[in-house]
């Protein structure tokens, strides 16, 4: 009796569980695989490797950031690149260039622009647009990606929202709310790049993809890989850290 009774309150309990996914909204989902990347705040250190068909190219750096309006990313090598930053305050982006002693404040108009020379846009670094806020969600059903269950969600752009794609396609895991994998669209509806979520592990407290695959859909053998080397969520990070005079300084 006893073993019966624990399989039906086994049984029930997880009726509910999936009971409670369903009834998740696509933006809910996309707000709670937004705020795990992000968390409160997040720090860390990472590599990009920039692929092309002749050559390829690292570049070592660190970040940090707190909340969606503030994020400050330090490039650390090579020795070429050491030293410059890019500082995204609220609705303000700057980079500042130590070789040359200038701090650059970025335009709208340069959002879609590369980043660093890679495949990644200067949207995609500093996230200037929200994809909770600026768009509109819908719940197209689930695939399987990487052998994980996946939501398939469709995100478009709301009215005279500041982004820089016409359409995103993000698959979201099921149980850990991760992005698996994302495809952005120009605004004439053709595909642009592939987002790729692979090698999932523990960083910190959270599982999630340690590293970040872009590969453009027109450009054959051309791709950036992004790999988290350490993260750290939630930790304390005053405001004042994220200032135009930090972003000179920091190390």
């Amino acid at each position: 009796m006893k073993k019966l009774i624990l399989a039906v309150l086994t049984i029930t309990l997880a009726m509910g569980a999936t009971a409670n996914a369903q009834s998740l909204t696509a933006k809910e989902i996309i707000q709670k695989a937004d705020q795990k990347q992000r968390g409160e705040t997040s720090s860390g250190e990472l590599k990009m490797t920039i692929v092309r068909p002749t050559w390829k190219r690292e570049m070592q750096m660190k970040s940090w950031s707190m909340g969606t309006d503030y994020m400050l990313i330090l490039v650390t090598a090579p020795a070429r690149d050491k030293g410059a930053a890019f500082l995204k305050r609220e609705n303000e982006i700057w980079n500042w260039q130590p070789t040359i002693d200038r701090t650059i404040k970025l335009p709208p108009s340069m959002m879609m622009q590369s980043w660093m020379g890679s495949d990644f846009t200067n949207d995609d670094l500093v996230r200037e647009s929200s994809i909770v806020i600026d768009y509109t969600h819908k719940l197209l059903g689930k695939e399987t990606i990487e052998g994980r269950s996946c939501y398939k969600i469709e995100l478009t752009p709301k009215e005279d929202a500041p982004v820089v794609w016409g359409k995103i396609i993000s698959w979201i895991d099921t149980e850990e709310f991760m992005q698996m994998k994302a495809e952005m669209y120009d605004e004439d509806g053709y595909l642009v790049n592939t987002m790729y979520g692979k090698n999932v592990r523990k960083m910190d407290d959270r599982i999630l993809p340690s590293i970040m695959e872009v590969v453009p859909a027109d450009k054959e053998g051309q791709k950036t890989i992004v790999e988290y080397l350490n993260l750290k969520f939630n930790e304390p990070i005053k405001e004042s850290f994220f200032s135009i005079q930090n972003m000179k300084r920091v190390r």
